[in-house]
């Protein structure tokens, strides 16, 4: 795994002696404390580690399968937002992000309420960042192995996720990888699936597409019928008066 300190002087990446051709760009993004970056070494590493420096924006990448391609993961550790007076702290970086991420994971700890109450308003920024785009998106609850701790109920996440219209994912960083695994799996593996393209047309169908429809040939009949009633309706008329 490449960890590269700052977003702002990437290279591009996978470098040329890299074997895959596809990149993946997710940005993990929530409140302070939820365990962002354990999710995200958990996902790419399979490890846990109970205790990381304050994370000041970090981007982690990795080369993985998925279905049997090779493809290189960029997974953008972002800062905790916090909510300040009505705006949002670290809003610029959670902007950057967004805009350079292919997907979105939005994280929230079942052991605090307000990390829950400020996924609405991620999730406001993301669209007003990236209109129209339909970025995917994951919710993940972190920390579902502190019940005595709980603050969110299951089903409110659940509720949370179709209004949203993403999905939902309760999870542990610190206890199964399954979990976490599983969701970051999901959007790698949308984001991987081929764009199709249109097959060329064939020279039959491109001499169809030229030709001009001829028109149908009038009912020679029906045009005498009607011409015969229009003269003896003229006719009855002029008897009339």
């Amino acid at each position: 795994m490449r960890l590269i300190q700052n977003m702002s002087t990437i290279a591009e990446y996978p470098t040329p002696e890299s074997s895959s051709k596809r990149i993946i760009k997710i940005a993990v993004i929530g409140g302070s404390g939820v365990g962002k970056t354990a999710l995200v070494v958990r996902f790419l590493t399979r490890r846990f580690i109970g205790d990381y420096e304050r994370n000041a924006g970090t981007l982690y990448s990795r080369e993985v399968q998925v279905d049997g391609e090779q493809v290189a993961i960029q997974v953008q550790d972002t800062p905790g937002v916090h909510v300040v007076g009505n705006s949002l702290s670290c809003q610029d970086q959670v902007t950057h992000s967004i805009q350079w991420a292919d997907a979105v994971v939005l994280v929230y700890s079942v052991t605090d309420c307000r990390s829950f109450e400020l996924i609405g308003q991620l999730h406001q920024q993301l669209r007003a960042s990236r209109p129209g785009a339909g970025v995917p998106v994951a919710l993940l609850a972190n920390k579902a192995d502190l019940q005595h701790l709980r603050q969110v109920d299951p089903q409110q996440g659940l509720g949370l996720a179709a209004r949203l219209g993403c999905p939902f994912y309760e999870v542990s960083a610190s206890e199964n990888y399954s979990q976490v695994h599983a969701a970051f799996r999901l959007l790698c593996t949308r984001l991987a699936l081929p764009v199709p393209v249109p097959a060329p047309a064939t020279s039959a169908e491109k001499r169809k597409s030229c030709l001009i429809p001829r028109p149908k040939s009038p009912n020679m009949q029906d045009l005498k019928r009607r011409f015969k009633q229009a003269l003896s309706a003229k006719v009855r008329t002029a008897t009339s008066v």
